[in-house]
């Protein structure tokens, strides 16, 4: 493998992906940088945080896609992709369209609502809320986790330094999770892995992480 375990690997997700071994993946945190939330949330007066999420590199639907395609490859037989989403993805039903080809294979099963506790832009509403959608590779195991008392709401508030990845995941729902359907040593993919939070939750479970993201300034 020309990429490192438990390192924050600076490249295209494209390159790491394909070099895993098929059925070897407990879990994915998927993070994608979705076009039309940029453009939905372009409303000419953004702070530097909202500036900082239009810069960053952003992916079409069919890289979406096609990125989804690969890891339903990589995981193992009922394995676990946690995919993060907004509103507007979750009003539209644009995941949909992502999962089209993977109907046999891909199975939501669940969905978490982080409550940010803070303020975010909005058209009519201010957004406080993100959304993870929870699929699992068939076959379905319904008793698969060991935590049963995980809240399909969960309030986590984030510290947003002034410099750093500006969208940014909330830590303890990442563990609380990993933790409840992988075990010791089981590999976590991180495809889009901005901050690399997800790198420091593997450190802390005693899980294995290979991850890496696109741009040089959050890798290394």
């Amino acid at each position: 493998m020309d990429y490192k375990l438990n390192y924050k690997n600076c490249c295209d997700a494209f390159d790491l992906i394909p070099v895993l071994d098929d059925d070897s993946v407990s879990a994915t945190i998927f993070d994608p940088q979705y076009r039309g939330i940029m453009e939905k949330l372009d409303y000419g007066n953004e702070g530097a945080r909202q500036s900082g999420r239009a810069q960053l590199e952003q992916m079409s639907e069919e890289v979406i896609e096609d990125l989804i395609g690969l890891i339903s490859l990589k995981l193992k037989p009922s394995g676990y992709l946690f995919l993060w989403i907004d509103k507007f993805i979750l009003c539209e039903a644009s995941h949909k369209h992502w999962f089209r080809n993977l109907s046999k294979t891909m199975n939501l099963v669940d969905m978490i609502t982080w409550n940010k506790e803070s303020f975010g832009m909005g058209y009519r509403t201010r957004k406080t809320s993100e959304y993870l959608l929870i699929y699992q590779k068939s076959p379905k195991m319904i008793k698969s986790w060991t935590n049963k008392s995980i809240r399909d709401v969960w309030s986590e508030k984030i510290e947003h330094p002034r410099m750093g990845h500006p969208h940014k995941k909330p830590i303890g729902l990442i563990k609380t999770l990993i933790d409840s359907v992988t075990e010791e040593q089981d590999l976590i993919l991180d495809p889009c892995a901005g901050s690399f939070s997800v790198l420091d939750v593997c450190k802390d479970t005693n899980r294995k992480f290979i991850g890496c993201d696109i741009n040089p300034e959050f890798c290394g």
